[in-house]
């Protein structure tokens, strides 16, 4: 007699490595190019089970993503206790090396971001926390043109990173410098000065 063709775990177990293949997957593939039969036979599971654990393959990809946005925010996270600019170097810096580990999955990000709005709203929750981290850093919460500024930074920001990951024709240090500077200047646009400590 065979061994059976699929292995018992307990339920938090499975859900783990689930979320593990689906991380995998969503990083060699986007959202659309995959089917909830495809997941389940690359993760040896039946696809009832697999339903039973993410009733969608919508739900499924939002579990992966949340797991690696916890993963990215604990990793950016400033440091108190240094002065504000060097805090936010450090953050951005970290948030670089993160995208240089995960550039497909990045990519593959923002590609499935135009057309699944959960993800959408997923970006533009971190987009959102990230401005009010920087406005508090600066001290400028409550200041409207600096809420635009740092936003619009953002922006560019996601721009430039994913042109980086495509070209590799600039260096991370180089890349840096041109994301501080070109925050610095919005910022000196909306009246406010960029923390030089």
């Amino acid at each position: 007699m065979g061994a059976p063709a699929y292995t018992r775990l307990e339920n938090d177990e499975r859900r783990r490595r689930l979320l593990e293949v689906g991380a995998r997957l969503f990083t060699e593939h986007a959202y659309d190019e995959i089917s909830m039969a495809q997941i389940a036979r690359e993760a040896g599971i039946s696809k009832a089970l697999l339903y039973h654990y993410f009733p969608s393959k919508q739900v499924y990809f939002m579990a992966t993503l949340a797991g690696g946005a916890e993963e990215l925010r604990a990793r950016v996270e400033p440091d108190p206790a240094l002065p504000p600019g060097q805090a936010l170097a450090d953050a951005l810096d970290a948030y670089l090396g993160w995208i240089e580990d995960n550039a497909d999955a990045y990519a593959k990000l923002f590609r499935s971001a135009a057309g699944v709005p959960e993800v959408r709203e997923l970006v533009d929750g971190v987009r959102a926390g990230t401005a009010d981290r920087i406005l508090d850093g600066l001290g400028a919460a409550a200041n409207p043109r600096a809420r635009t500024a740092v936003r619009g930074w953002l922006w560019f920001m996601d721009g430039a990173c994913l042109d980086w990951i495509v070209h590799r024709d600039l260096s991370r240090a180089e890349l840096h410098g041109l994301l501080l500077g070109t925050l610095a200047g919005a910022l000196m646009a909306a009246g406010v000065s960029f923390p030089t400590d």
